[in-house]
């Protein structure tokens, strides 16, 4: 019987998390901003008491989270409305390196040591610091890099090279799982899947591990292992 009601209390308090956080939005799932952090981890906090404690009312538990969601989505749409509000809650970018030359003000002002800075650059594969135009501290943590004009990777467009939009990838068999309504999105069917299978000498999608074609036609195909070792 115990066993029961925990088990009950756990699903609806995880499916309650799951509905905060769904509606929280992706932004929030990705990158947390200062607000939304402080409310992630209270979500958390107070979740667990009714998971722990069998005796605490389930709306305790339920009760806050909706009310945490709330102030939320009123947070977040009031930041959208108002820059200032923004920068109060969030914060605003700070510039860590400028024409070259690393901003100790701002290093310090963020407690960003320069062990840590070199690390957020080679993540970027940047070396050399005298390249970086721009080392722009955002207000979610991360740190976006804009080199030199001189330093940039050239575009074929730079070039005056024409290059074919082969448009995007849509998967068509995934782990094995043939996905019909995406063979529909390419123009495609079953029996040109088939084909194509059968051109790679497998006899079915439950042997392919990915397949995906994009806008052009061209096909990734993997076949999967497990099969291959059977």
């Amino acid at each position: 019987m115990i066993l029961g009601i925990v088990f009950i209390r756990t699903m609806i308090i995880y499916l309650s998390l799951l509905v905060a956080m769904r509606l929280m939005g992706k932004r929030q799932l990705g990158e947390l901003e200062l607000s939304e952090l402080v409310i992630t981890v209270l979500i958390s906090d107070i979740a667990a008491h009714p998971l722990q404690d069998i005796g605490i009312p389930l709306m305790n538990g339920v009760l806050p989270i909706i009310i945490l969601l709330c102030c939320e989505l009123i947070i977040s749409g009031v930041i959208v409305k108002s820059s200032r509000i923004k920068a109060l809650l969030c914060g605003k970018p700070s510039f860590l390196i400028i024409d070259g030359v690393i901003n100790q003000k701002e290093m310090q002002k963020n407690r960003f040591t320069p062990d840590e800075l070199a690390e957020e650059l080679r993540s970027q594969s940047v070396l050399d610091i005298s390249k970086v135009k721009y080392a722009i501290l955002e207000t979610d943590g991360k740190l976006n890099v804009v080199l030199f004009p001189p330093e940039r990777p050239l575009t074929a467009g730079q070039m005056q090279i024409a290059e074919d939009d082969t448009g995007f990838p849509v998967i068509v068999i995934n782990n094995g799982h043939i996905i019909r309504e995406n063979l529909s999105i390419c123009g495609k069917n079953e029996e040109w899947l088939q084909k194509e299978l059968t051109a790679r000498k497998v006899k079915s999608a439950k042997d392919v591990y990915l397949m995906s074609v994009n806008g052009t036609g061209q096909i990734y195909f993997a076949k999967s292992e497990e099969k291959n070792e059977t």
